[in-house]
């Protein structure tokens, strides 16, 4: 059986497919907003999110929520609110502010997950939650319905304010200044970051989930000039080793969270030698 047969058995299979259909959704809003992030210097915030997101994910375990983003995704927005929007009001440096709130998470939840333990693999659950194991496969249909609607939700609010977030981007004292409600785009900014940080997470686990935002972005950079072309190649790279990392590790049996990090590691290492551009705000 060649490769093609063996992709062609493991599609018939519906968990192959609703992974399949997350990872291009993940990766297309990860794509979307990675570029914003890294010209914003927030590249980590995924790291800090993705770290309360596992602390409050240990909470909903223990209160045996069945579903877990009923208590995730709000308390990932409001920290998410807090870094982006409430940084300078509280006097702590943005980088500061995120290291903070990402290690004291990661503590808390894995304390908690500790004393009080649910489970008789709490090494296996805190490996899967970390580096996402092979959670992406074991997706259920509603989970499916879920993902799409809150990434058409993401895809929308950023197309809809593009031009908004554009100017927020690269000069956000500027926008100000020129009558644009800054405050409000960091906000929509922030929700919508913690939406693809949760839903991510099932993709690569919580220690991962930078790569996913920062890697394609950073690609996209070195071949591209204009904000518009990094970011819809952004897209498209971060969409290619998604997909080319599930089917991978089906394939090899290798780690899904590991593996899509390694091949956007390797695309971004490609473009990096082949790549003549050099991005900056000059143009759209």
């Amino acid at each position: 059986m060649n490769i093609f047969e063996k992709i062609g058995y493991y599609f018939q299979f519906p968990f192959v497919r609703y992974a399949i259909i997350v990872s291009v959704l993940i990766a297309f809003c990860a794509g979307l907003l990675g570029v914003t992030l890294v010209l914003k210097k927030f590249s980590y915030i995924g790291d800090g999110l993705s770290h309360v997101a596992f602390g409050i994910m240990s909470v909903a375990a223990i209160m045996n929520l069945s579903n877990n983003l009923l208590l995730t995704l709000p308390v990932t927005m409001i920290c998410s609110i807090t870094l982006l929007c409430g940084g300078k009001k509280l006097k702590i440096n943005g980088d500061a502010a995120i290291a903070m709130v990402s290690v004291s998470s990661l503590a808390i939840g894995y304390l908690l997950m500790n004393i009080f333990n649910t489970s008789s693999n709490i090494s296996g659950d805190v490996c899967s939650s970390l580096f996402g194991s092979t959670s992406i496969l074991t997706l259920t249909l509603t989970d499916v319905w879920l993902s799409v609607i809150l990434s058409i939700i993401v895809i929308i609010i950023y197309i809809f304010f593009y031009n908004k977030i554009f100017a927020v981007t690269f000069d956000e004292e500027f926008s100000k200044a020129t009558g644009i409600k800054t405050k409000l785009y960091n906000f929509i900014l922030a929700v919508v970051i913690s939406v693809v940080i949760v839903l991510a997470m099932r993709l690569v686990g919580s220690l991962l989930i930078s790569a996913l935002i920062i890697f394609p972005a950073l690609s996209s950079m070195k071949i591209f000039k204009s904000y518009l072309g990094v970011t819809l190649s952004s897209i498209v790279i971060s969409i290619i080793c998604a997909v080319g990392g599930i089917l991978i590790s089906i394939l090899a049996s290798t780690p899904v969270g590991s593996t899509i990090v390694i091949f956007n590691l390797g695309i971004f290492i490609i473009l990096s030698i082949i790549g003549y551009n050099s991005f900056g705000p000059s143009e759209q």
